[in-house]
């Protein structure tokens, strides 16, 4: 190596040491508690752990309130502990059932069934296991796409449906671009709802790989999504970043959740087939907003979508927002 080579090799190490520096300058925190689902649900006072076999696979759940069920489907890459905040107040008007989806949290994760109709049957299986002939639903991201599929599916299981900052997968997502249409994705750690870039749609579909890059590194990839999406995230919590990072640790638990993306082709032809929804809907989004709101327009018969000053996450960036549009519509 020459001298003005070993020189330019030199500032490149000392820049690299300086950008190690700054980025683990304040390096997010992780609670060393228990994340296991008995310790979780003492914090939810009147709320017990069950489980039940269902449609070939068992569904891990959290139940507890009084009055007619309401079931919670959360996304990735959370468990039903994303719903923590406002399952205690929703508990006071409803039998409240935060679930964990097929391959998510303490459910199981087979290798196969991660389409969205067929976990809406999950689901619906449950409601009726459960003693109930339907139910008030309420899902976000992943969760949102599932409860959309049970509605369509099986109007019959359900009272009311909510969707929260995510639609069911439609013929629009093959027109998403694969690079960003304009630079304000590298201009800001934030989301440009006018230009979001959802790179990870497409690293998820990729069978094998993302479990081999992943697996013990989970946290990173949720470290920025949670920046990316979320407007202030303070509110996740060390507990509340433990709990979602031992969630997604093993390489099975990466494979199940990137199997619900690696079904979203499936699922787009399975959307051509149904017919409009008629169970009344409400859309609650932040950045999804646009999304939410012109798939309703597409294809409900009676849905309307309410624009929060929230991150995507917004059970827990706007929990008494969520609850108040929650009561109102249920009511």
């Amino acid at each position: 190596m020459s001298f003005n080579m070993k020189r330019v090799a030199g500032a490149l190490l000392a820049i690299a040491a300086i950008t190690t520096v700054s980025a683990f300058a304040a390096p997010v925190q992780y609670s060393k508690q228990p994340t296991d689902d008995a310790t979780l649900v003492k914090q939810l006072s009147g709320f017990k752990n069950g489980t039940v076999s269902v449609n070939g696979t068992t569904i891990h759940y959290v139940i507890g309130g009084k009055g007619a069920p309401l079931v919670l489907l959360p996304g990735w890459p959370q468990t039903w502990w994303e719903f923590h905040k406002i399952m205690p107040k929703l508990a006071e008007s409803y039998t409240v059932i935060s679930v964990d989806l097929r391959g998510q949290g303490s459910s199981s994760k087979p290798a196969s069934g991660y389409d969205k109709k067929n976990m809406a049957q999950d689901v619906k299986d449950l409601i009726a296991q459960l003693g109930y002939q339907k139910a008030f639903v309420a899902g976000h991201d992943i969760g949102a796409q599932v409860a959309w599929s049970l509605a369509a599916n099986h109007p019959d299981s359900v009272e009311k449906l909510v969707l929260m900052d995510v639609p069911h997968p439609d013929v629009g997502l093959f027109n998403w671009p694969i690079v960003p249409v304009t630079t304000t994705f590298g201009d800001s750690a934030k989301i440009d709802e006018k230009a979001p870039f959802a790179w990870w749609f497409a690293f998820h579909q990729v069978p094998g790989l993302p479990e081999k890059l992943l697996a013990g590194r989970e946290y990173l990839e949720q470290e920025w999504f949670f920046t990316y999406l979320m407007k202030d995230e303070s509110v996740l919590t060390p507990l509340d970043r433990a709990v979602y990072a031992n969630a997604y640790k093993s390489p099975e638990a990466i494979r199940a959740g990137n199997a619900w993306y690696q079904t979203f082709t499936q699922d787009i032809n399975d959307q051509k087939t149904y017919a409009k929804v008629n169970v009344p809907t409400l859309g609650l989004a932040g950045p999804g907003y646009g999304w939410v709101n012109a798939f309703l327009s597409t294809y409900a018969n009676n849905a309307s979508t309410v624009k929060l000053d929230s991150g995507h996450f917004i059970a827990e960036e706007a929990p008494a927002e969520t609850i108040k549009h929650l009561q109102q519509f249920f009511r």
